[in-house]
């Protein structure tokens, strides 16, 4: 029995690396701890790349907590799924989508589950998951440096790197340090740090207000030798955008679109030096 289930495991890995080969760039973003806005980061810089024709998929990594579909306004759409394959949901404007929160049996239903059957999961993500011919996956990581962070690094051997979000706070950046060294260890390359909720833009005045502090991300970046990639202001239209299902940076007037095309730009300049 274990015998088949390592032989099920090495196939896996064969097609995995297939399925990778396809891709251009395999992105990873991660976070130390939660509630730094790691996947508002996730989808739209995956929308901005899309924005710029490029062929983009997300994988929502986070077993526990899958926010993406949410966030892409794709909740009711659902995967096909036919014999040892998997065809992802399209969002546009070409977004290739695979998350549990597709499988769940209710919106309220809790994944209940242990470090082996998450490291499953992710394999068959990617091994059966036809993502096709792209220019980046971007791959939505859980916080925390435990079982899905490590599944990536270990299946996908030619990954481009790693984002790491963290908000300005000494407490969010204690965490985000161990993210880049957690990075570090396993020989994943560090693409930059992205300093979130870097301070408050007061819709009725336009004042920017430095709730979280501001700056800690940069401070972060220069300290451990990695590059800093820029720093994403607080809206308060960011909220009714993601829980509305349209990413902030379809909106032309918004001070977010502008800090994510300064990091777009960064990230696209980093992974194609590679």
């Amino acid at each position: 029995m274990a015998d088949d289930r390592l032989k099920l495991m090495e196939e896996q890995k064969k097609v995995i690396k297939e399925r990778m080969s396809d891709i251009k760039h395999k992105i990873a973003v991660m976070s130390g701890k939660g509630g730094v806005g790691k996947t508002t980061i996730s989808v739209n810089l995956a929308m901005m790349l899309a924005k710029q024709g490029k062929e983009v998929g997300i994988l929502d990594a986070d077993i526990h907590g899958p926010n993406i579909p949410k966030m892409l306004g794709a909740e009711d759409k659902l995967p096909e799924v036919g014999t040892g394959k998997i065809t992802p949901v399209i969002v546009p404007p070409r977004i290739k989508l695979m998350s549990m929160a597709f499988l769940l049996s209710s919106k309220d239903a809790p994944v209940i589950w242990r470090g082996p059957m998450k490291m499953g999961a992710i394999r068959q993500f990617l091994a059966d998951v036809e993502w096709g011919k792209l220019d980046y996956l971007i791959i939505d990581l859980p916080p925390g440096t435990g079982d899905e962070p490590l599944s990536i690094a270990e299946l996908i051997q030619d990954i481009d790197g790693a984002i790491v979000v963290t908000t300005p706070q000494d407490v969010a950046l204690l965490d985000s340090r161990k993210a880049v060294t957690f990075a570090n260890t396993l020989q994943v390359p560090v693409i930059g740090i992205v300093e979130n909720m870097s301070g408050f833009i007061c819709p009725k005045c336009g004042e920017r207000i430095d709730i979280f502090k501001v700056g800690g991300g940069k401070n972060a970046a220069l300290d451990m030798g990695v590059p800093f990639l820029g720093a994403v202001p607080l809206e308060a239209n960011i909220v009714k955008s993601s829980d509305n299902g349209v990413p902030v940076v379809l909106d032309e007037e918004s001070e977010v679109l502008k800090a994510f095309e300064k990091i777009t730009t960064k990230v696209e300049e980093i992974v194609g030096i590679k």
